[in-house]
C-alpha cells in the first residue's frame, strides 16, 4: 500500500519537471505499457521492449520517491550515469572490488545506445551508483577523478538538474505538465504593481528593519546581491495598500487545484495584513474578473524569512494577487516577499520550520528529540512529528496523539500515508532535490495506529498541555549531516520540514486517488476610513513591472555628489538627477514666487503647488497607461 502511494508521488515529480505523464492503462489493445509490480528488489528493463508489457519492480525497501524515479528513468530509456561512453574521463572502476557476477552493471555503453544528450558528466545524477556499489568488501568500486565528488555520487534524493535536462531533450519537452510560474525578482518577471496612497511594492536588496538579504542567496557567497519585493508600513494611513500581481494562467489538469509557495519576511506592525487573492476571468472579454481571498498573514513580526503555502482551486484563467495593507500601531518595516512558485500540485498540509537546526544537530546529546506542534489531518486525526538528533545524522518519526475528534473517528487509523519532505530551498521548484520519505499506517499487529487514549502514554509538553501519545514510527536515518550540508536544505541555519497525512485507502481497489479538496476559509480585511477608493481593488493592475537585474542594482551614493533615483517602468529606464545645490536654488525661487503671489492672491501659493503636483502625477500616470496598453 505504501509503495502505491509513493509511485503516485514519483509521477508528480515527472509532471512538475518534464512533459512526461503517466496514466493507468485503459484498453486491452494498447500497444505498450509499464507493468509496475511488487517483486524481489528494485529493477527495470531499459527503454521500450518488444513485448507489450515492460516490467518494473518496486519490491521491499524500494518504496521511496527517488528509487521509483530511478527505475522509471530506466524504463524511459536511460542507462546508469557511470555507463556513459566518456565515463573514464571522470571516474575509475575498481574491478577487483566488484562482487562476482555483477560486473555487467559497470560496463560502458556506446554513444549510439547511451546518448548523453550533450549534457556534461553528472556526479549528482540519480542514475549514478555510489562509491561502494556491489562492493565485496569495504573498498570502493567507483573512484571519482575529482575527490570532492567521491561522497556525492549515488545520491538518492531526486532527479538532478541534468537528469531533467536529458529527459526534456530526449522527449522534446518545452514545458512541464504541472509547473505554472516562478519569480525570484533577479530576472524579468511578468508581474504588475499598483498601490493606493502608498509608495507601493518596491524592488530592493535589503531594508533597514530587515530583511538584510533576499532569501534566494541567503547564507551563500552571493548574499546581498539578490532582490526581493518590499512594501513599507512605516508611514502612511491605516488601510494604505499595494498589490503585486502575477501574469494570467489557465489550469490544464483535470484536478483543479494549485499550490502557491513563497517566502515572506514580516518586519512591520502586528496589525499589518498580507492578503493573498486569486482573480478568475470568465473569458478574453472579461477584463475585471472575480476576486477571492485565499489566505491572510498577520501577527507578530519576526527577524527571519518564513515559508508559506496557499492551496488554490482556480477552475479558469486566473492570476494571483499579493496585497499588503498597513494596520494600526507603530511599524519599523513592512512585508517582503521572495522566491514565488506556483504549480498545479497539492500543497503540503503543514510546514514545520526548525530554526538553528544545524547548531542543534551539532551540540545536542545523541538520541535527543525535537517535537513539532500538534497537527490535525484533513479527516480529523491529531498527530505530531519528532526529529531524533545524533551527531552525524538525524531521524524523523510520526506518532498519533489524542485530539478533540477522537470519539467520532474510526480506529485503528489505518491506510494513512504520512510524508516527510525536507525542503531543498533552491528558489526554483523545478531545480530542487528535496528528501522525501513516506510511511503508511496499518491495523495489522501494530498499536501505533490505535486509539491513543487507550494505547498511548500520558505526556505533558512545554506549554503544560497534557495529551496521550502513541509510540512513534519513522526513519532512524532520515539524512546524514554530510548530505544535509550538500544542497540548500539549510538557509540561515534553519530547515523546513513539510508534512502531509493522506488517506490512501482507495488504492486498495484503484490505481488513482480522488482530487483533493480545498477547505473554504474567510478572513477579515483591514479597510481605511475612505471607502471611495475601495472599488480600485476590483480592477486588475495595469502597470507591468519588468525587472531588469542590472538596471535596478543599488548604487553606492556619495553625499557630496549627485543623488540618483532610478526606477523601471515597462522596460524604460527613467533616471532623475538632482544635486543639493540645485535643490537650494529651486527652494529659494519658489519662496520668492510664493511670497510675491501671496501679496495679490491670498493662499495662492499652497493651492498652486497642490495643483502642479497633481497635474504632474496625472501626466506620468497617463504616460504609463499609454505605454502599457500599447
Amino acid at each position: 500500500m505504501n509503495a502505491k502511494g509513493v509511485i503516485l508521488k514519483a509521477f508528480e515529480q515527472f509532471r512538475l519537471k518534464t512533459c512526461i505523464n503517466f496514466r493507468p492503462r485503459r484498453w486491452w489493445f494498447e500497444q505498450h505499457w509499464i507493468n509496475l509490480k511488487w517483486s524481489i528488489g528494485c529493477w527495470s528493463e531499459v527503454g521500450r521492449q518488444p513485448s507489450r508489457a515492460q516490467d518494473l519492480s518496486i519490491g521491499s525497501n524500494c518504496d521511496t520517491v527517488a528509487t521509483v524515479e530511478h527505475e522509471l528513468m530506466h524504463a524511459l530509456g536511460f542507462w546508469h550515469e557511470q555507463s556513459r561512453y566518456d565515463r573514464d574521463n571522470y571516474i575509475t572502476i575498481n574491478w577487483k572490488n566488484i562482487e562476482a557476477g555483477e560486473e555487467n552493471n559497470f560496463e560502458i555503453g556506446t554513444n549510439t545506445n547511451n546518448s548523453t544528450m550533450d549534457t556534461p558528466y553528472d556526479y549528482f545524477s540519480l542514475l549514478h551508483y555510489s562509491k561502494g556499489a556491489f562492493s565485496k568488501g569495504n573498498e570502493s568500486t567507483i573512484i571519482t577523478k575529482r575527490p570532492e565528488f567521491q561522497d556525492v555520487i549515488g545520491q538518492r534524493l531526486d532527479m538532478s538538474h541534468y537528469d531533467v535536462e536529458e529527459l526534456n531533450k530526449f522527449y522534446g519537452c518545452h514545458e512541464s505538465i504541472s509547473f505554472l510560474d516562478h519569480c525570484s525578482f533577479d530576472e524579468m518577471c511578468e508581474m504588475s504593481v499598483c498601490s493606493r496612497r502608498s509608495r507601493g511594492w518596491r524592488r530592493v536588496s535589503h531594508t533597514a528593519a530587515g530583511p538584510h538579504s533576499d532569501h534566494t542567496y541567503l547564507g551563500t557567497d552571493s548574499q546581498g546581491t539578490g532582490f526581493f519585493m518590499h512594501f513599507s508600513t512605516k508611514r502612511g494611513s491605516v488601510g494604505d495598500s499595494a498589490r503585486l500581481q502575477t501574469r494570467r494562467m489557465t489550469p490544464r489538469r483535470s484536478c483543479k487545484i494549485q499550490c502557491l509557495e513563497f517566502f515572506y519576511y514580516h518586519s512591520g506592525s502586528w496589525s499589518d495584513q498580507f492578503n493573498i487573492w486569486i482573480r478568475e476571468f470568465d473569458g478574453v472579454d472579461d477584463i475585471i474578473g472575480t476576486r477571492r481571498l485565499m489566505s491572510q498573514i498577520q501577527g507578530s513580526p519576526a527577524d527571519y524569512w518564513k515559508l508559506h503555502h496557499v492551496p488554490l482551486n482556480a477552475t479558469k484563467t486566473f492570476q494571483v494577487e499579493f496585497e499588503a495593507r498597513k494596520g494600526v500601531g507603530a511599524s519599523s518595516g513592512g512585508f517582503s516577499v521572495d522566491d514565488i512558485n506556483l504549480s498545479e500540485t497539492e500543497c503540503p498540509h503543514h510546514t514545520w520550520p526548525i530554526r538553528n537546526f544545524e547548531e542543534k544537530l551539532s551540540i545536542s546529546a545523541n538520541n535527543s528529540f525535537l517535537h513539532s506542534p500538534k497537527y490535525y489531518s484533513a479527516d480529523g486525526y491529531r498527530y505530531q512529528i519528532m526529529v531524533r538528533l545524533s551527531k552525524d545524522h538525524f531521524g524523523v518519526f510520526f506518532r498519533l496523539v489524542s485530539g478533540i475528534n477522537d470519539d467520532t473517528l474510526k480506529w485503528p487509523c489505518a491506510s494513512r500515508q504520512v510524508t516527510f519532505t525536507l525542503l531543498d530551498q533552491n528558489p526554483h521548484i523545478q531545480k530542487r532535490t528535496s528528501q522525501q520519505r513516506s510511511l503508511t499506517t496499518t491495523s495489522f499487529g501494530l498499536y501505533e495506529a490505535h486509539y491513543p487514549r487507550i494505547w498511548g502514554t500520558l505526556e505533558t509538553d512545554d506549554s503544560s498541555d497534557q495529551f496521550y501519545a502513541n509510540e512513534g514510527m519513522g526513519y532512524g536515518l532520515f539524512m546524514s549531516a554530510t548530505v544535509l550540508r550538500s544542497r540548500e536544505f539549510l538557509k540561515g541555519g534553519g530547515i523546513f520540514l513539510l508534512i502531509s497525512m493522506q488517506d490512501i485507502s482507495p488504492l486498495r481497489f484503484k490505481d488513482t486517488l480522488p482530487c483533493p479538496s480545498i477547505p473554504v476559509k474567510t478572513f477579515p480585511v483591514q479597510n481605511d476610513d475612505d471607502d471611495d477608493d475601495d472599488d480600485d481593488d476590483d480592477v486588475p493592475c495595469t502597470t507591468q513591472y519588468s525587472v531588469h537585474k542590472t538596471a535596478l542594482r543599488p548604487t553606492t551614493l556619495n553625499t557630496t555628489a549627485s543623488t540618483t533615483r532610478s526606477g523601471v517602468f515597462s522596460g524604460n529606464f527613467w533616471k532623475y538627477d538632482v544635486t543639493p545645490s540645485a535643490i537650494t536654488i529651486v527652494v529659494v525661487l519658489l519662496l520668492i514666487v510664493c511670497f510675491g503671489l501671496a501679496v495679490v492672491y491670498k493662499r495662492g501659493c499652497s493651492k498652486g503647488k497642490r495643483t502642479q503636483i497633481t497635474s504632474a502625477e496625472n501626466r506620468l500616470f497617463l504616460q504609463e497607461q499609454k505605454h502599457f496598453t500599447a
